[in-house]
């Protein structure tokens, strides 16, 4: 399928397909790497306020001079705030600077307190004062959603919404594919939005053969494809994250691909799969979060 620039959500908006990812990214850094994306043309920032980095996203968002309605923005609910979603809001429209959000996600179906799981408090019902918070304020939340959902996780949720979610942010590409969730949310009208499209760090997909040879077949680098692997796909879209100025511009540059190649980057998950941000990773597993065994797939 050739490559897109835009998805519409379920609310009707519009949000850009490519966005400038800020995990990892230092605060004194993505200030000016959010800036120089901007002002080369993303109209797409994803940030959290778990990154510690929402204040300086702001300001590299200021200084670029794009007016703020050009640009889609999303940020997340942290772990530690599930019982205050309120706070959590306005903690984040103050350091982000800025008088709404385009699109709020729950970061994880994860309560926690002081670094272990809550057991008193239910996900959903974070999810339900998130759908409060929605239709109280309209005026600072255009869209609601949620990420690192599995099937499992939606298929519980659904039921209970009254709001059904805009996005499901995700870590996928083509060593976690992620076929279910895919197929489960593009029949339900939930956008699924990409992170870690080059396998997140040390970006090892960059050096596999099959990408390799459909970039030169492209003569265009190995992360244009992955990246272009999600741009190519109806619903998705994706987070490349970088504060390098060659690289930002680098990825923003997207490529049509064949179905034959689609094809290929999809069977790289059947020898090859690996997630970054896994139970291993976050420490979940041990920590009370018996449905987390899910993301060890």
């Amino acid at each position: 399928m050739p490559a897109h620039t835009s998805v519409k959500l379920n609310t009707g908006a519009e949000m850009p397909v490519l966005g400038l990812g800020t995990w990892q990214s230092k605060p004194e850094q993505v200030r000016g790497a959010v800036q120089y994306a901007l002002e080369i043309g993303y109209r797409h920032i994803d940030t959290a306020a778990a990154y510690g980095n929402e204040k300086e996203v702001g300001e590299g968002i200021k200084l670029s001079g794009v007016p703020r309605e050009q640009i889609f923005l999303t940020t997340k609910l942290p772990n530690e705030k599930h019982k205050q979603a309120e706070e959590a809001l306005e903690e984040s429209l103050k350091a982000l600077d800025t008088t709404y959000l385009d699109l709020w996600l729950m970061h994880w179906p994860a309560p926690m307190i002081g670094g272990k799981a809550d057991k008193t408090h239910d996900w959903i019902d974070t999810w339900k004062s998130m759908e409060e918070l929605y239709k109280k304020y309209p005026e600072k939340l255009k869209a609601i959603g949620v990420s690192n959902c599995s099937v499992d996780f939606l298929e519980r949720l659904l039921p209970q919404a009254t709001v059904i979610p805009a996005v499901n942010q995700v870590e996928l590409h083509p060593s976690c594919t992620q076929h279910d969730v895919v197929e489960y949310c593009t029949k339900r009208g939930i956008v699924l939005t990409a992170y870690s499209p080059l396998g997140s760090e040390g970006s090892p997909l960059l050096s596999n053969h099959t990408v390799k040879k459909i970039a030169h077949k492209h003569n265009v680098q190995p992360a244009t494809v992955l990246i272009s692997y999600a741009a190519n796909r109806p619903n998705l879209t994706v987070l490349p994250k970088s504060v390098t100025k060659e690289r930002i511009a680098a990825n923003f540059k997207v490529i049509d691909l064949t179905d034959e190649d689609l094809k290929e980057l999809h069977k790289i998950d059947e020898t090859e799969h690996f997630r970054a941000c896994g139970p291993e990773w976050t420490g979940w597993g041990h920590l009370g979060f018996p449905d987390f065994k899910f993301l060890a797939k």
